[in-house]
């Protein structure tokens, strides 16, 4: 059972550049990743979702990964932007940012009325 507020298909949509605007904060973990988003609003990032994105990111030569000894625990492995990542994320970010404003506007506008099948008009009378 999900404990997201939104529906996974938005989730899964906006996921990776949210993940890339966390990643801009600097080097972090992916637990902490999935913490930060969930404090933003985006509810609980399972680890199935984020750990598998956070590999095709370093596939993509988006972020460069470190181990890092833990504190009186395991150790972690932090995920750093490259220079490509951070041209990425400036880039997605903008597109989403277009994207979501047209979104908004389609959905926010009253639809126009569909015509009256019982009283149709002819264009050329109007």
């Amino acid at each position: 059972m999900s404990t997201s507020p939104w529906p996974s298909d938005w989730l899964r949509g906006v996921l990776e550049v949210c993940v890339l605007q966390v990643l801009a904060d600097g080097p972090t973990y992916g637990y902490a990743i999935a913490t930060r988003l969930e404090s933003l609003g985006l509810g609980a990032i399972k680890g199935g979702t984020l750990y598998p994105l956070l590999g095709r990111f370093e596939e993509s030569g988006l972020v460069t990964v470190e181990w890092r000894a833990g504190a009186g625990g395991p150790g972690r492995k932090y995920f750093t932007l490259t220079d490509a990542g951070n041209a990425y994320r400036v880039a997605q970010s903008s597109a989403w940012t277009r994207f979501a404003a047209l979104t908004t506007a389609i959905v926010t506008t009253d639809p126009a009325p569909l015509p009256d099948p019982a009283n149709p008009q002819r264009e050329d009378a109007l």
